[in-house]
C-alpha cells in the first residue's frame, strides 16, 4: 500500500528560509550602544613599572626601536643587546623585545620574549642605564640555552654597553 501517491507537491505557501536574516535585522538586539562614549586617558595602561626603586617602560613604537638600533650594540650568542641614551630628561628607562620570524614559530618567539623579559627585570634595575633605551633582539640559539648563562650574558652585554 502506497500513501505517497496522493499527497501534493506544492508548498502551503512562501515562507523565508530560517537561515537567511530578515531585513529589518533581529530585533533582540540593539544594534549599537546608546551610551555616548565616555571620555578615557590617552595614556598607555600597564606599560610602566618600578622593580627595585627603579622605573622601566615598555617600548612599544618602532621609531623607538629603530632609534635605539643606532645606539651602542653588544652581541651575544643567545641575544642582541642594542642601548642608546635619550636626551629627554627623563630617569626612567626603557626596554623593548623583539625577535623575528627566522627563529621559530610564534610558540618559540613568545617563550624566547618571556626568558628575555625575566632576564631584564631581574638585571636592569642594578645594571641598566638611567635614562636609556634598552632592546633585546632574540637569536635563535636563545631558546635553548641555559637561563644562566643568559644571565651572565646579560651582565657582560650590559658592562660592554656602559663604557
Amino acid at each position: 500500500m502506497n500513501d505517497e501517491a496522493d499527497l501534493s507537491a506544492e508548498q502551503s505557501g512562501a515562507c523565508t528560509s530560517p537561515r537567511v536574516p530578515l531585513a529589518h535585522g533581529d530585533p533582540g538586539w540593539p544594534q549599537r550602544d546608546s551610551r555616548s562614549p565616555q571620555p578615557r586617558s590617552q595614556e598607555a595602561v600597564g606599560v610602566s613599572e618600578e622593580i627595585r626603586g627603579a622605573t622601566i617602560k615598555t617600548m612599544s613604537r618602532r621609531a623607538d626601536f629603530l632609534a635605539a638600533n643606532a645606539g651602542k650594540r653588544a652581541p651575544m650568542p643567545g641575544f642582541v643587546l642594542l642601548m642608546r641614551k635619550r636626551d629627554d630628561g627623563s630617569p626612567a628607562m626603557r626596554m623593548g623585545f623583539t625577535v623575528t620570524k627566522k627563529v621559530g614559530n610564534s610558540v618559540i618567539r613568545n617563550r624566547l620574549k618571556r626568558r628575555l623579559r625575566a632576564l631584564a627585570r631581574e638585571l636592569l634595575p642594578q645594571a641598566g642605564v638611567a635614562g636609556a633605551d634598552h632592546v633585546l633582539i632574540g637569536r635563535s640559539g636563545g631558546i635553548e640555552r641555559d637561563y644562566t648563562a643568559m644571565r651572565t650574558e646579560l651582565t657582560k652585554a650590559l658592562a660592554k654597553v656602559v663604557r
